[in-house]
């Protein structure tokens, strides 16, 4: 017991004599420390990318109860109605979403309507309450970045991406086109007018148009089946004489006053015989789509991986490779009353301090590179890439990279175990 206790009370000498001896060695192993700084970043910044992806993903629509549309697959309903992407099989009636809308467990409604573009990015027509009652990442609310929400006929607020690529201010002129196609047949006679640009959200409604469901309606009031009709043509300034009350929607968002209403409401609608419609929640058709798309984060996991078990071999490398030289310094610390497992404590310890530090200098890095890139991502990737402390997975990765620098010091810690005295007093050459 009191070998172990005298032991135990030389760990803090020794941990010192390890740092003194790395410190002499400070050039040879700054290279180790790079590498498994490197493996920090690109473990933990891709994890915290890998969540937050997911995040932004599977709460592009938060606080929404249900989105109905017309009866399909509910992968592809929260495909086109969130992701506004892809086309719907088929509309809903209006008459169905007022019905729905005037339920007394229904809070609020927000209609959608799709199918025009603007140089490639999609117009969605709604209603105001898509500006009062639409939520995304945490329930965070929609705001302006400058301007305000359409209140007329002609008036288009835009998405932060679409904004900032296309150079887009208030009071520019913005002309549709029909369908998705960017050389589909534009509406050129009934421009609009940008009133109002929203702060990026790290969401699809970045990259997306917003307008009126009256508005879809008069850029319509002279086209049948698709295609304009030859020789009739209504002016921008007479659409208002006619009827602009929608009489389809592609589909719509439902909250409910109380969520536990959910599953009655949902199988109501499935099942009503006036319409076929479907009711899909969000959080269970985004989890069959991440799952779908979601494969890439294997990859980066994987590669990371790989480079963090490099940096941890080159660490183990070199201090084997030096192992030869400090024959000498290991031998006179035996020579000293040194035991041997003194000299793995030494050893060990000089790689537990390596990976600390590297891993230290990665967490430093990653946080300058955070708050130097989170800005750009968001405006230009639509990546909302947050400051925060780390998260459990995070603190895991952390623990692992720790855990395996430890392991891997072991390898020279348990060479230099076995070095006799003499032979470290006398090497060969």
């Amino acid at each position: 017991m009191a070998a172990v206790r005298d032991f135990f009370a030389r760990i803090p000498s020794l941990f010192f004599l390890a740092r003194k001896s790395a410190w002499n060695r400070r050039f040879t192993l700054l290279l180790v420390t790079l590498s498994i700084s490197l493996s920090t970043v690109l473990l933990v910044g891709l994890e915290r990318i890998r969540a937050q992806v997911r995040a932004g993903f599977t709460q592009a629509v938060s606080g929404t109860d249900l989105v109905v549309g017309a009866r399909g697959s509910p992968v592809q309903l929260i495909l086109y109605a969130v992701f506004h992407m892809g086309g719907a099989t088929n509309n809903m009636s209006w008459k169905s979403a007022e019905e729905i809308a005037s339920r007394p467990e229904v809070a609020w409604t927000i209609p959608l309507s799709m199918g025009d573009s603007h140089r490639g990015y999609p117009v969605v027509a709604t209603n105001g309450d898509f500006f009062k009652y639409f939520r995304h990442r945490r329930d965070a609310s929609l705001e302006f970045s400058s301007g305000r929400a359409f209140a007329d006929v002609f008036e288009v607020v835009l998405g932060s991406e679409v904004a900032s690529r296309l150079g887009y201010r208030e009071g520019d002129p913005v002309v549709l086109t029909h369908g998705g196609d960017v050389r589909g047949i534009e509406h050129a006679d009934k421009p609009f007018a940008v009133v109002g640009i929203l702060q990026p959200t790290g969401s699809p409604v970045d990259r997306s148009l917003y307008i009126s469901l009256e508005s879809m309606e008069a850029i319509h009031v002279d086209w049948r089946g698709g295609a304009p009709v030859r020789g009739f043509v209504v002016p921008k300034d007479r659409v208002r004489a006619f009827d602009l009350n929608p009489k389809v929607i592609t589909a719509m968002l439902v909250g409910l006053k109380n969520r536990r209403a959910v599953f009655t409401l949902q199988r109501e609608i499935q099942a009503s015989q006036s319409e076929a419609l479907s009711a899909v929640l969000p959080g269970v058709a985004m989890d069959q789509l991440w799952s779908l798309v979601g494969g890439w984060e294997r990859v980066l996991i994987l590669v990371s991986l790989l480079v963090t078990f490099t940096g941890l071999a080159g660490l183990s490398s070199t201090i084997l490779a030096g192992l030869g030289e400090r024959r000498r310094e290991l031998a006179i610390l035996r020579s000293t009353g040194a035991s041997p497992w003194d000299i793995v404590v030494v050893m060990a310890a000089e790689g537990v301090l390596l990976t600390f530090c590297g891993m230290a200098a990665g967490l430093l890095v990653l946080v300058v590179l955070i708050l130097a890139a989170a800005p750009w991502l968001l405006n230009n990737y639509g990546l909302l890439i947050s400051l925060s402390a780390p998260t459990g997975n995070e603190w895991l990765i952390l623990s692992g990279i720790l855990v395996l620098g430890v392991l891997t010091s072991l390898v020279p810690a348990l060479r230099a175990y076995f070095l006799s005295l003499s032979d470290g007093l006398s090497p060969s050459l």
